[in-house]
């Protein structure tokens, strides 16, 4: 019985240390287990906050983008004052010209430099040769392209080539924006531009219009230029018509107005001109658009203070490839203080 209790015993000792073994197994298997879960939930949240880490990135980069497209598209839709933008002179030393009691002046609406149709891809040489055939002294342009890419202007400016080629003083001044780039007025001169203004007279919330006005010659005789081209509309165009009226360049010496006036039938605005700076009725100023068959006389020539003794359009087969407008040339004689 003795050898019984003692083997029962012994049986007891083994299952309890046996049962506390498997506790303790447990305990740490839950112990195990209870590390695994705190470290899953560590890399599940850091594994969270990462993505929206990198999420809040890219949003604030993606936002950052919008909002400086949508500044630059701002931009884009703003409506831009004219202003100006160039002014050079011959890179090469030339002579400096005296100007004569008789100068040539010449207006050219070169169409974006597209030719005669608009479609054909913009060539400054094809309108520059036409402006070498004229062999003027003062060149007033319309519709000019200057070419802009996103970062400014680019780096063949070929107005500024075409004028280093004949060595011509030039200035350009921007009216609006074109998909290619600046469009607006230009002055080419062989005598020096000693000054320069733009006057906005965009008076159409459709049209930006603006003329650019300045004085070539030297300090013995000067010429007072301003290049423009008016609103298609009559009752805008009349506005425009009085403004450049009052311009200093037109009012202190003598002077000329040039450009495409739009004036295609007898309107007030042409009135005015014929008024107070005409030589000519409208029948007697030279067709000059279309250029293909020249009908209508859209660009002229007005002067105060001086004489137009001659004005004809320069109809060549170079000047008809160009653009959509024949430039018109006159010949001006200027006339001495007293007599003004």
């Amino acid at each position: 019985m003795a050898a019984k209790r003692k083997k029962a015993g012994r049986r007891q000792q083994t299952e309890a240390a046996a049962r506390e073994l498997r506790d303790r197994a447990s305990r740490a298997g839950d112990r195990a287990s209870e590390a695994t879960a705190r470290a899953r939930g560590f890399a599940r949240r850091a594994r969270d906050q990462s993505v929206e880490r990198v999420r809040a990135l890219g949003s604030q980069a993606r936002d950052s983008v919008n909002q400086a497209r949508d500044a630059v598209e701002t931009a884009r839709k703003l409506p831009l004052e004219p202003h100006l933008c160039l002014v050079m002179s011959p890179r090469r030393p030339i002579p400096t010209l005296i100007m004569s009691d008789s100068v040539r002046v010449a207006t050219y609406n070169v169409h974006r430099w597209q030719g005669a149709n608009g479609r054909a891809k913009p060539d400054v040489a094809r309108a520059g040769f036409v402006i070498s055939e004229m062999e003027a002294d003062v060149i007033a342009l319309q519709e000019v392209l200057r070419p802009f890419d996103e970062e400014g202007p680019t780096a063949d400016d070929e107005l500024g080539q075409l004028c280093d080629e004949l060595d011509l003083y030039m200035a350009f001044a921007a009216t609006r924006r074109h998909r290619r780039g600046q469009l607006g007025n230009a002055i080419l001169s062989r005598y020096p531009i000693t000054g320069v203004s733009v006057l906005d007279i965009s008076y159409s919330r459709i049209e930006r219009r603006g003329a650019l006005a300045a004085h070539v010659g030297t300090a013995s005789a000067t010429l007072g230029v301003v290049a423009t081209h008016l609103s298609l509309v009559d009752r805008t165009r009349h506005r425009q018509v009085q403004s450049l009226m009052e311009h200093p360049a037109l009012n202190a010496g003598p002077a000329v107005l040039m450009g495409d006036m739009n004036a295609w039938r007898k309107c007030k605005g042409s009135q005015v001109l014929e008024e107070s700076l005409g030589l000519h009725h409208n029948r007697d100023w030279p067709p000059s658009f279309p250029s293909s068959r020249p009908m209508l006389a859209l660009d002229r020539i007005y002067s105060r203070n001086a004489d137009v003794v001659e004005v004809r359009e320069h109809d060549s087969p170079a000047a008809r490839k160009a653009s959509d407008h024949l430039p018109v040339v006159a010949t001006v004689e200027l006339k001495d203080e007293a007599s003004a």
